[in-house]
């Protein structure tokens, strides 16, 4: 099972280890995203040269493709990838509603159409956790309800009641381990909306039925960043100290530093994957759009104070060459480095947390980030 210790404290925010049977976690952690068992365009080799110590897999994906049985029978899913670090498997909850057509919810479960084929799938908190089984991730996720904000206090009360049933039939499942293949950890996750007082109800719902750790879920869709940031800053610090605490897909460099600075310990987040794709780049100077005209004839490196390979050995010239032109290459290279930005950029904070000087180091970086 996992164990978590706190190594360091400053203020809220807080430097620690999670150990797992597949390997030791430094917090504050940045968890690059593996959908599909793949960290887009990277192989697994270079996810560790950037020092990443756990991913993703997504239980909705993966169930569809290649099937949670087949993953299961090639040996599990860090077998199957290659990778021998710690993996999070999400439920599947987030996709279900974002991706995919809604045919009917209740007190069981979901029934939605397939975004491939548009077949019938219906997802449980006891099939997410069958699912999540054959996976063999290192930790599983909860079966929630993520609703898209605004929404009435209405139905965020009656989603966070839906999450606090499915969390408990999540957790009754995951405490069957007739046909288990390996020991797993089992998150419950937060929701409420940008309701406080909801958050803390849900808190304390998820709480006395007992988890290996806790989210803060139903953020980062939709609401402003300061309902956001007041938001993890009221509830985070009332989650258990002695767990560690997830911040679900969130998010771009100052929503981590937020996080971080509430007392948040993990995070992940599809943005340095996705926007190195459409060639949005982040450097310690601000985004970067390579594909603007003006970096056509710059022999710049990307960002000078970054140590990745990309911007060691290629110019803006070359990126936005590699952009225009549609090259894999170009995309292989601006993923490296969001990566390697984002993985740094918590593992600075970190170490600040560690020095007891973490808002000054993250008041410094948000000064020369917003500079442009």
């Amino acid at each position: 099972m996992i164990q978590f210790e706190i190594e360091a404290r400053n203020n809220n925010s807080r430097a620690g280890v999670l150990h797992t049977p597949d390997g030791s976690i430094h917090t504050p952690v940045f968890m690059p995203v593996g959908t599909l068992a793949t960290v887009k365009g990277m192989t697994t080799e270079e996810i560790k040269e950037l020092g990443a110590e756990i991913i993703l897999g997504n239980t909705y994906h993966l169930h569809l493709r290649p099937g949670d049985s087949v993953i299961r029978k090639m040996g599990g899913l860090q077998k199957f990838m290659n990778w021998d670090r710690p993996i999070l498997t999400d439920s599947g909850g987030f996709q279900i509603f974002s991706l995919a057509k809604l045919l009917n919810l209740n007190e069981e479960g979901v029934i939605i159409r397939s975004h491939i084929d548009g077949s019938k799938i219906k997802l449980t908190p006891e099939i997410s956790i069958a699912i999540q089984q054959n996976l063999g991730s290192t930790i599983m996720m909860c079966l929630d309800e993520c609703l898209e904000l605004p929404a009435s206090r209405q139905e965020v009360e009656r989603s966070a009641g839906l999450t606090a049933k499915w969390a408990r039939r999540s957790k009754e499942a995951s405490l069957n381990e007739s046909d288990v293949f390996k020991e797993q950890a089992l998150f419950g996750i937060i929701q409420g909306g940008h309701e406080l007082d909801l958050r803390e109800q849900s808190m304390h719902q998820i709480v006395e039925i007992g988890f290996d750790g806790y989210a803060v879920g139903g953020l980062s869709v939709g609401e402003a960043k300061e309902e956001m940031y007041n938001v993890a800053h009221h509830i985070t610090p009332k989650m258990p100290a002695e767990k560690p605490r997830y911040l679900m897909g969130v998010g771009d460099p100052a929503d981590l530093l937020e996080g971080i600075e509430a007392g948040i310990d993990m995070f992940d987040c599809v943005m340095p994957t996705r926007n190195a794709r459409n060639g949005m780049l982040f450097t310690s100077h601000g985004k970067i759009s390579i594909k603007q005209s003006r970096f056509r004839q710059d022999p710049e490196p990307l960002d000078a104070e970054c140590e990745c390979p990309t911007c060691k050995n290629y110019s803006r010239a070359y990126l936005q060459h590699l952009y225009k032109s549609g090259e894999i290459l170009g995309v292989r290279l601006n993923t490296y480095h969001n990566l390697f930005f984002f993985i740094s950029l918590v593992k600075q904070a970190r170490k600040a947390i560690i020095e007891k000087r973490y808002l000054k180091f993250k008041k410094e970086f948000l000064k020369k980030f917003n500079s442009q």
